[in-house]
């Protein structure tokens, strides 16, 4: 006997488990409702999800963004662990709509999988769920898909898009930012979701287990006196895995920025991911103007010192393949500095003066490193 509904036998031969995915369905339920905000209209369930826009707004902009993990989440599959990587997803998504300005409003997911677990799906829409709340974003709706041939049988993959709202008045857009004005960095977490390939091919090359005790791994590589210095500044790594600390998720940054609107003219600001630091720097910028950032005022991660001597990275490389240990960058007038920086760090999160906003005639790059000149 079987309990699948009739006329789906032979789409279970084939691979697909459909009635796996409503159980998955079932398994999320409490994840999606606590991300719960009030414009939310009807529940799970539906073909699509409804969101009314939040009262106040006389000329309402809607912001979407989507993304991906990438091959972040080949490590997760490796590590076997999945209460983390949506995490990454929504800050991925959430942390780009946020840089106009937007509050981020909801949020849908999509789940790839070879062979669909109802536990483990679950478990990654939660992880989905805890970014969601984070972000101050509803889960709205999503999508699981089971790929049978097309992928293996472990492999996943997750998408998302979020779309945030704001004021059409209030949006950023970089153009309000003028020469002399100040770039202030916002610590990164680590290597968020970028760059991954590189890691992994590294840790293919050198053959890493990724079970290794971090602290052991960073003393092999680059010697006692740099990993205890680089341990001493952040000391919950004594006790990971090279695996766990792959598996740091994505700091999201956006209630911070909208907190940190309320008291600074924030007039650009930038998500460093693909790219890193010179991909993305410029790109909160208007035209003729440049950034020029001095990498002796902020730290880099353990983590990307350990893949850049691995690597043979020096760290202007570093910072164009990671994001460098800033995760975004706020630009402000300098009398905003330090009410800026208040909220940030009052939200818990490092920041602090790494550049300046600088005029650029013709062909000149956009982001340049060195001294700065304007700015104590």
């Amino acid at each position: 006997m079987t309990d699948a509904p009739p006329g789906r036998s032979a789409y279970r031969r084939s691979g697909v488990d459909v009635a796996a995915g409503e159980r998955a369905v079932e398994l999320m339920r409490a994840h999606v409702d606590s991300t719960r905000r009030p414009e939310v209209v009807g529940g799970l369930g539906g073909f699509g999800g409804a969101f009314a826009i939040p009262a106040g707004y006389r000329e309402p902009l809607l912001i979407a963004s989507t993304d991906g993990v990438g091959t972040k989440t080949a490590i997760a599959t490796a590590v076997g662990r999945f209460d983390t990587i949506g995490i990454d997803l929504v800050a991925m998504c959430a942390d780009d709509v946020v840089c106009a300005g937007a509050e981020p409003l909801a949020f849908l997911d999509y789940v790839a999988v070879g062979r669909l677990d109802p536990v483990g799906v679950a478990e990654l829409v939660g992880s989905v769920a805890a970014g969601c709340r984070e972000a101050g974003a509803a889960l709205v709706g999503g999508e699981t898909a089971e790929h049978p041939g097309l992928m293996e049988a472990d492999a996943f993959d997750l998408a998302g898009c979020c779309i945030g709202v704001v004021e059409r008045s209030r949006v950023i857009d970089g153009s309000a930012v003028r020469a002399g004005d100040v770039i202030v960095g916002l610590a990164a977490s680590g290597l968020h979701a970028n760059g991954y390939s590189l890691v992994r091919a590294l840790v293919a090359q050198w053959d890493l287990a990724l079970t290794e005790p971090y602290q052991e791994r960073l003393r092999r590589t680059l010697g006692d006196a740099e990993a205890d210095a680089l341990l001493a500044e952040a000391p919950h790594e004594t006790m990971a895995t090279l695996g766990e600390i792959l598996l740091t998720p994505t700091r999201i940054y956006a209630r911070a920025v909208l907190a940190t609107r309320e008291v600074a003219d924030l007039r650009g600001l930038a998500h460093i991911t693909g790219g890193g630091l010179p991909g993305n720097v410029p790109r909160a910028l208007p035209g003729g103007l440049g950034a020029r950032l001095d990498p002796s005022r902020w730290a880099i991660p353990s983590v990307m010192r350990l893949f850049g001597a691995l690597g043979g990275l020096d760290e202007r490389e570093l910072r164009a393949t990671f994001n460098g240990g800033l995760g975004m960058i706020a630009v402000v007038p300098s009398a905003d500095v330090e009410a800026a920086a208040r909220v940030f760090i009052d939200h818990g999160i490092e920041a602090t003066v790494v550049g300046e906003v600088v005029a650029v005639d013709g062909d000149a790059p956009r982001y340049v490193e060195g001294p700065l000149e304007s700015v104590a």
